[in-house]
């Protein structure tokens, strides 16, 4: 299955699904029978990058198992906003977990369904940042140990944004969190700490690991559906700004998520059996100050004198990561 960006002559306008395009060119959200698996009703902030990232990427894996799916959800943002008791805004079988234990429990219901010999009923598992790079850290390295069938999603906002926007293992360098303060001679989070996990799910040999972007709905939705053809432990970390932790403004999220892509900050690829196999191209590429400037968590690097040792600091990782990944054409 290849992934062919849609040009913008080919819609008329950045509307995903617009009908301009042929059917098996429109997003799975652009279609009359779409399953709106996170329907209306949600609390959700305004803007909310998880929200959007959860809908596109349910709905694409009830598409492709024709409605034979079971998600359990890890406490967070998600799971909060969408399940206020006793109310609900999901419409498929929802487990809620704990918040560091959703892999051990998808692995349990995976092995549950095959007991039953129920083979055609597939499990997701998904959390935010904190529950999956943090607490649920250990259950995430033995369900991809074991190879279990289940398809896990990362809705990466890079800090515990449900619980007072507290730093997480995902939270980038220089960050102002409610647990790293913009004060001393480094502010924000330190330089040199914290994991990239799909780099770790990569290094377990699964069968397939990818990344991508609330920016680019169908990559997503292509990469899910190319996730639930196979079998055995799958990973799929997606970048989705948080408006209230990241500080810029709700109607910006999208534009945020491209600059992160674009300034080659957060590569996008897929990875076969530990292997890297494809790379979404920088198209336009951008200075790291411009994704960092709209951002309030990084503030104090745009004071009457900017911090350009560390702006420094922060390009050399972006240009590291193109290099390392081949996010652009020689």
């Amino acid at each position: 299955m290849v992934y062919v960006p849609i040009k913008f002559y080919q819609t008329g306008t950045f509307t995903v699904g617009n009908r301009l395009l042929d059917e098996d060119q429109r997003s799975i959200q652009a279609t009359m029978d779409r399953h709106n698996s996170l329907t209306s009703g949600h609390r959700a902030c305004q803007g909310c990058g998880e929200a959007l990232g959860a809908r596109y990427a349910i709905d694409t894996a009830m598409n492709v198992t024709n409605n034979q799916l079971i998600s359990v959800n890890a406490t967070g943002c998600l799971e909060v906003f969408s399940t206020p008791y006793p109310e609900t805004s999901w419409q498929i079988p929802w487990i809620h977990s704990l918040f560091g234990n959703a892999p051990a429990v998808a692995t349990g219901v995976a092995a549950a369904m095959r007991v039953k010999g129920k083979d055609q009923i597939r499990v997701l598992s998904q959390g935010g940042d904190g529950g999956t790079t943090d607490i649920g850290f250990g259950p995430l390295s033995g369900m991809f140990e074991r190879n279990d069938d289940v398809l896990y999603i990362c809705h990466d906002n890079e800090a515990y944004m449900n619980t007072g926007i507290q730093r997480s293992s995902a939270t980038p360098p220089a960050a102002r969190t409610a647990t790293t303060m913009p004060v001393g001679p480094e502010p924000g989070n330190e330089f040199g700490q914290g994991k990239f996990l799909p780099a770790i799910a990569m290094a377990h040999e699964i069968p397939y690991v990818a990344t991508a972007t609330v920016a680019d709905l169908r990559d997503l939705e292509i990469k899910v559906k190319k996730a639930m053809e196979y079998r055995g432990s799958r990973y799929i970390h997606i970048l989705v700004p948080c408006p209230l932790g990241w500080g810029h403004a709700p109607h910006d999220t999208i534009r945020i998520a491209r600059m992160a892509k674009e300034s080659g900050l957060f590569p996008v690829f897929e990875a076969i059996n530990g292997e890297i196999t494809s790379v979404l191209k920088i198209r336009n590429k951008v200075p790291v100050e411009e994704y960092l400037r709209p951002q309030k968590r990084f503030a104090h690097m745009f004071g009457k004198t900017p911090d350009v040792k560390t702006l420094a600091r922060y390009q050399g990782i972006a240009d590291r990561n193109i290099r390392k990944y081949g996010l652009m054409d020689e």
